[in-house]
């Protein structure tokens, strides 16, 4: 297991695995903000799923927990499940980043990503899926492969929503893309890349989905409001970010 070792500079404190590179951050002043931008979009499943009573998301990797205390906090039907391997990082989640401890919405489970995806006893059980699996070096996601993301597939309801932070300028990027289009028939859209070279892909499962831009865009000043995610950029860079896209939604 990688060591986690924590740095802090201007207010914020960021989570390491033994090197400088950062695997995650929080303001410290506001803990329950999502700090880093593709963080952020890491949520966008907000935009096409409405939250009800009864709705499961899985969080693969936990970092500091940024999305996990989001969805505990302004998504109260939800019941959260984070899938961790390191249980250094669950335990630095908790202590140092203010992550709250499991109750009836959230349930954190030590184990492999990549077993937990393949498991029966998931199948059909998560209405979104977050993943965000990294590890010291930093070059692209640890779990990259086409039977992971069809597990993936596989453990999301219809419909369903997955998301997946993928670093853009490294070859692990055309691979993951690759492998995330076949597992879900071609139905992916990006978002642009973001500061850091992070791009946030959004996957889609069950039936098509066909909607006005100015529709998405009232949802996601409906979002902004409860929550104060900067989604007023996302649906202009979603639909300028991928081809036949401009005029509609339709995926």
């Amino acid at each position: 297991m990688e060591p986690v070792t924590f740095s802090e500079s201007g207010g914020i404190r960021y989570l390491h695995f033994g090197t400088e590179l950062i695997q995650g951050a929080m303001r410290i002043r506001d803990p329950n903000e999502i700090y880093l931008e593709y963080n952020q979009q890491m949520m966008a499943w907000l935009l096409f799923l409405e939250t009800k009573p009864g709705m499961r998301v899985a969080q693969l990797g936990l970092g500091t927990g940024a999305l996990t205390k989001f969805t505990h906090l302004h998504c109260p039907a939800v019941k959260s499940t984070v899938v961790e391997l390191n249980p250094a990082v669950i335990v630095s989640a908790r202590s140092m980043f203010s992550m709250p401890d499991d109750d009836r919405r959230l349930e954190t489970i030590q184990t492999d990503a990549k077993a937990f995806v393949k498991s029966s006893k998931y199948k059909n059980s998560f209405d979104a899926v977050q993943v965000d699996l990294y590890d010291a070096i930093c070059d692209g996601p640890s779990a990259s492969s086409l039977e992971f993301y069809k597990g993936c597939y596989n453990i999301l309801k219809a419909p369903g929503v997955l998301t997946v932070n993928l670093f853009s300028r490294h070859k692990s990027f055309d691979i993951n893309l690759k492998n995330i289009c076949e597992a879900f028939d071609n139905r992916v859209l990006l978002f642009p890349e973001s500061h850091d070279c992070n791009v946030v892909a959004i996957a889609f499962k069950g039936p098509k989905l066909e909607a006005e831009w100015r529709d998405v865009s009232a949802r996601a000043k409906l979002i902004k409001a409860k929550t104060d995610l900067p989604t007023h950029q996302w649906v202009s860079g979603i639909s300028r970010e991928n081809v036949r896209q401009e005029s509609k939604l339709s995926i």
